[in-house]
């Protein structure tokens, strides 16, 4: 696969998974740009992308904010010319502190809803007229084994997870008149600073995990759900999604890719 010649934009693309995709697109040969809120992270990421040999240029953008990603797409067409592939990767958990509390709160609902699914309406809206002026692009939204069904833990969180999905299977008929795939990822059990928070939720409400660490919860909902009995890695989320922004997945559109260890088979 090569992605040589291609532009990039990855949101929430300075740490965690979306830093993964990033630095799997650059292997590839894309030229990245890492959007993310955190400043300080975005410049070091796109630092140490552009070690690979290719452009890498860091926007802070906050994916609730239209005008933000208005102003990211245009430098973007200025600098790079144009905008070949987006990864819509920002997302949230709930609220600020969402993890202390037993149950969902409305700030949670919002929250999640305003980041992980009006966020991707909002870089759809703003990105794609020059993939349709092109005629090509191919986008990659973020979702989760948690939106394949509901879990009671975390019902605001699981909620716009499933949205996503149902998201880009519109999209995907709406855009493919002009030759854009869209496809969506669902990443199973990641032991990430997210995810420390869902095992400090489940480890103080949740009476089966009481008195453990929340390592320990991850550790042991892997042996208890992942049929081949391992995490999966930001890394397996980047190659997935190398893979479906590449030619070789020309007619794959609309589709959601569970990368869980067989947690969910459909």
């Amino acid at each position: 696969m090569t992605l040589k010649g291609k532009v990039a934009i990855v949101t929430g693309g300075a740490t965690g998974i979306g830093r993964a995709i990033a630095f799997a697109l650059a292997r590839d040969g894309a030229d990245i740009v890492v959007a993310d809120l955190n400043k300080n992270m975005a410049q070091e990421t796109a630092g140490e992308l552009e070690e690979l040999g290719v452009t890498a240029n860091a926007v802070i953008c906050d994916v609730t904010k239209p005008w933000m990603i208005e102003k990211m797409g245009e430098s973007t067409l200025e600098r790079l010319g144009h905008i070949d592939i987006l990864i819509n990767n920002a997302g949230v958990a709930g609220a600020a502190g969402w993890y202390e509390h037993a149950k969902s709160r409305e700030e949670d609902w919002g929250a999640a809803y305003d980041v992980n699914v009006k966020g991707i309406f909002n870089c759809i809206t703003a990105l794609t007229p020059s993939m349709k002026e092109q005629r090509s692009g191919k986008i990659i939204n973020l979702a989760s084994i948690a939106g394949r069904e509901g879990r009671p833990a975390i019902p605001h969180y699981s909620a716009s997870k499933a949205a996503v999905i149902n998201y880009t299977q519109g999209l995907a008929t709406t855009l493919a008149e002009y030759n854009i795939n869209v496809n969506a990822v669902c990443p199973g059990l990641l032991w990430t600073p997210m995810w420390e928070q869902v095992g400090q939720r489940y480890a103080a409400h949740n009476r089966d995990y009481a008195g453990l660490e929340a390592r320990e919860v991850f550790d042991r909902m892997i042996a208890d759900v992942i049929p081949l009995g391992r995490e999966q890695t930001p890394e397996d989320i980047g190659d997935a999604v190398s893979f479906l922004v590449s030619d070789d997945a020309h007619n794959i559109t609309g589709q959601a890719l569970n990368i869980d260890g067989g947690a969910f088979l459909r």
